[in-house]
């Protein structure tokens, strides 16, 4: 069985830096491309970044971009997203989720087939 579990989800203030983890079960994980999404109350889910089995990443919006950061290890079947300097706007439960096989990434969330719990990020001003 497939399973996600993320970690790292906390309180920090605007300008701190926060990594989240996301861990898959043996065996589910090493050719997928993977993804974090998040979820504000009231508002529907965003794509927020993806990175292929390779290494090739893409940051969702262009808020994002130089401030998150995706990175995996299949070894150790773990991907993580870096928030430097995150915003008010940033906070939401992260979730991350597996995609399909190979080097395509899709933004839709319908494009993932297993998505973990979440994990709450919430940033204070």
């Amino acid at each position: 069985q497939v399973q996600l579990v993320e970690s790292g989800g906390r309180l920090v203030q605007v300008g701190d830096s926060l990594r989240l983890s996301c861990e898959a079960s043996v065996g589910t994980f090493e050719n997928r491309v993977m993804a974090w999404f998040r979820q504000a109350p009231g508002k529907a889910r965003e794509y927020v970044a993806a990175i292929t089995k390779g290494g090739d990443s893409i940051i969702g919006s262009e808020a994002s971009q130089g401030r998150f950061s995706i990175s995996r290890d299949n070894a150790k079947n773990t991907v993580w997203l870096q928030l430097r300097g995150p915003r008010p706007e940033d906070s939401a439960v992260y979730y991350c989720a597996r995609g399909g096989p190979g080097e395509s990434v899709d933004t839709r969330s319908r494009a993932y087939d297993f998505w973990g719990q979440g994990t709450q990020v919430t940033v204070s001003s």
